[in-house]
């Protein structure tokens, strides 16, 4: 496994460094060449015309941020392994012993990613108690769009219609923006990275929030993963689901931060192990023109090396989030994975030392959900009672890219 196995070597470290990380103390870069970063706002002027969001952001602050409400949305359609064992040779025992997965929501009929995202963001919304026009940014973290432009400003009017109960407006939100009674034009944008997305769209709305005053940042998770599997291959089939998870985080003075650190990576030399690239040219000329229309391919994974990557990096990357925060496992009152793979998480937990009743694990009925995997989980934990309000969670996204990133937080 020499050559396969590069982005798992000790060199590792050295190739991709500095490494990103965040602690309550501010931003900096591994190498401590920073020490703290400040944002400005923007510069305002006489005759400027601001709109009320950018005038309410001071242009230097000092804040704290703090998970204030989630929620989740999944598909109608439930698919068995007894329901795949009739599609490709497998059965649920095979799957259930190698993966811990029983069951996957897939998309059907009207429903799409934008849908689930909105949904998963009106629950959130609402437990935070906050209306959409009181949001600042809106990220939406998917590797699988409607719109490869990006889906966040979409999902925004939609949220709108939503919540207005206007459904002829609904059908046509993407249409007349205007018309729906969007007064703002707040940011929102796309974060594509995968099974680390989520993790990532913490982090980004941290210093959208401490480093640049925003006040309330909605981060969803989301991915229709279905559209981009091959059903004819029983290796990767198996794994995936669809999904949407979303949280909201909302600014707190700095002594109730409740985002406490972070641990970020990326490796490209693993991207061959995971991914769907852009089909090549089949008449495998450069010179064409005009190009002929792309397309990507369905999801390819070497199964073996991304179970090793994850069950070396993650746990490394944990430690270092735990180690900015200063806790240690025993600290925490929950370890949330991406959902992966059971193995693996059994793995992680074991090398952490973390009993499994302190494991949140939801694989079992969803599959592997990409971006929403971490959100999903969490939002069925806090709803059924078993994350309460001063919990500490360390959380970890890992996947295509390669990418991978820990984050330690505290719920409420």
């Amino acid at each position: 496994m020499a050559k396969a196995s590069g982005f798992f070597t000790p060199s590792l470290r050295t190739k991709i460094q500095p490494s990103i990380g965040v602690s309550r103390s501010g931003f900096c870069l591994s190498e401590g060449i920073f020490k703290r970063v400040v944002c400005s706002s923007g510069i305002e002027s006489a005759g400027t015309h601001v709109s009320s969001s950018q005038s309410r952001i001071p242009k230097l602050v000092n804040k704290g941020c703090k998970l204030v409400g989630c929620g989740s949305a999944v598909p109608s359609l439930s698919v068995s392994n007894d329901d795949l064992a009739k599609i490709v040779d497998t059965s649920d025992e095979w799957i259930s012993v190698r993966t811990g997965i029983r069951n996957r929501r897939v998309i059907s009929g009207k429903e799409n990613l934008r849908n689930l995202a909105v949904e998963a963001a009106k629950k959130a919304l609402k437990m935070a108690n906050v209306e959409p026009d009181d949001l600042d940014l809106i990220l939406l973290c998917t590797s699988t769009p409607e719109d490869i432009f990006g889906d966040a400003p979409k999902v925004l009017i939609l949220l709108d219609a939503y919540l207005n109960s206007n459904l002829f407006m609904l059908w046509q939100s993407c249409k007349v923006q205007r018309e729906l009674g969007c007064t703002k034009s707040q940011l929102a944008h796309d974060i594509t990275a995968a099974c680390s997305g989520f993790v990532l769209g913490l982090f980004s709305a941290s210093c959208y929030i401490k480093g640049g005053g925003f006040r309330n940042v909605l981060v969803i998770g989301a991915d229709v993963m279905s559209r981009f599997v091959d059903w004819t291959d029983r290796g990767t089939c198996i794994l995936f689901g669809d999904a949407a998870g979303a949280v909201v985080l909302q600014a707190c003075d700095a002594e109730e931060d409740g985002l406490l650190s972070f641990d970020l990576h990326s490796d490209g030399e693993g991207a061959r192990h995971l991914g769907a690239p852009i089909n090549d040219n089949e008449n495998g000329s450069v010179l064409e023109f005009p190009p002929n229309r792309p397309s990507y391919a369905c999801i390819q994974m070497t199964g073996k090396e991304v179970f090793r990557f994850a069950v070396r990096c993650v746990p490394q990357s944990i430690e270092h989030a735990l180690e900015k925060a200063g806790l240690t496992a025993s600290n925490i009152d929950w370890l949330l994975l991406h959902q992966a793979n059971q193995r693996i998480i059994d793995a992680v937990a074991t090398r952490l030392e973390f009993p499994p009743e302190k494991v949140i694990s939801n694989l079992a009925n969803y599959g592997n959900t990409s971006a929403a995997s971490i959100p999903l989980a969490l939002d069925e934990a806090v709803r059924s009672g078993k994350v309460k309000p001063g919990h500490t969670i360390t959380a970890a996204g890992f996947g295509a890219g390669l990418t991978w990133g820990s984050a330690v937080v505290r719920w409420g």
